[in-house]
């Protein structure tokens, strides 16, 4: 698209966070149709302005990611900062064509330009350079079941998962609980105490509510997209893909060769003719 959204004049977080947080919170939030309509003038008619309105629209939401991270020691208005340069790349290159929201795609941009930040700046994880190595270290602790030492088997089984060797897991768990600063409560310690520890800020990457709202509306586009495709078919073609993929219980060629009185590879013929006209029709709507 090549919007220039460098041009695009921000507050941003400085040593008065407070007052930060509350100029983004008093930012009103856009309707569905607002943000539709404002993503359709960026993306055909780069409009500077509309990329404006929906970079600042969502700046409460970088807050909200920004706040997860805080239990690296890292000063949360940097968090945030970099978190707004993802948010910035989102939209720039965000599709309105696609059926999703500005939020639901911007979610993997924002995290993206924290990681690197937190790599980069987090003395912790100096050794996270490869792809593999800085997995290892976002999921470490959401894989873990406690906070006491990884067993053997746990270890080989996270390793196992992330594509690791299970002495990087070791190494990595090493260098976690040995920091200079505890990363987990001392055990005994009151869970409802006012100290919070780092390891109660890791996000939970089990459960990511932005990731499986994403997850759910581009599967509920897909559904729409494949209803609209097979309502190009014919009433046999339709009834095939249904009974073969689409049921519960689905049917082999020679039971639907039996009910309709034809081979089995007849069926088959039929069956690779209407998916390759799905194919067509929903890559033509994509």
């Amino acid at each position: 698209m090549g919007t220039d959204l460098q041009t695009i004049t921000l507050s941003t977080p400085g040593k008065d966070i407070e007052s930060y947080l509350s100029c983004v919170h008093a930012i009103p939030i856009l309707t569905p149709e607002q943000e539709k309509e404002l993503a359709f003038k960026l993306y055909e008619n780069n409009d500077l302005e509309a990329a404006r309105q929906l970079v600042l629209s969502h700046l409460r939401f970088v807050i909200h990611i920004a706040r997860s991270y805080s239990g690296y020691g890292l000063p949360l208005a940097d968090i945030i900062q970099e978190g707004n340069v993802g948010l910035m790349k989102a939209v720039d290159r965000f599709d309105p064509n696609k059926g999703v929201k500005v939020v639901s795609f911007a979610v993997h941009w924002i995290k993206a330009e924290i990681h690197e930040y937190i790599l980069k700046n987090w003395r912790m994880v100096k050794i996270a350079t490869t792809k593999a190595q800085r997995k290892l270290f976002f999921n470490l602790r959401s894989k873990k079941k406690t906070l006491d030492w990884l067993t053997k088997e746990e270890a080989e089984k996270i390793a196992k998962d992330l594509n690791v060797e299970v002495k990087d897991v070791l190494h990595m768990e090493n260098r976690l609980t040995s920091h200079d600063t505890a990363f987990d409560a001392p055990s005994g310690t009151d869970d409802e105490g006012d100290v919070m520890y780092p390891s109660q800020y890791l996000e939970d990457k089990s459960f990511s509510p932005e990731i499986l709202v994403s997850e759910q509306e581009v599967a509920e586009h897909n559904s729409e997209e494949l209803a609209v495709a097979l309502s190009q078919l014919d009433e046999r073609s339709k009834d095939i893909i249904s009974r073969r993929y689409l049921c519960d219980e689905k049917e082999t060629l020679h039971e639907l060769a039996e009910e309709y009185k034809i081979s089995a590879e007849r069926i088959r013929q039929i069956e690779n003719g209407a998916l390759k006209k799905l194919k067509a029709a929903m890559s033509n709507a994509a």
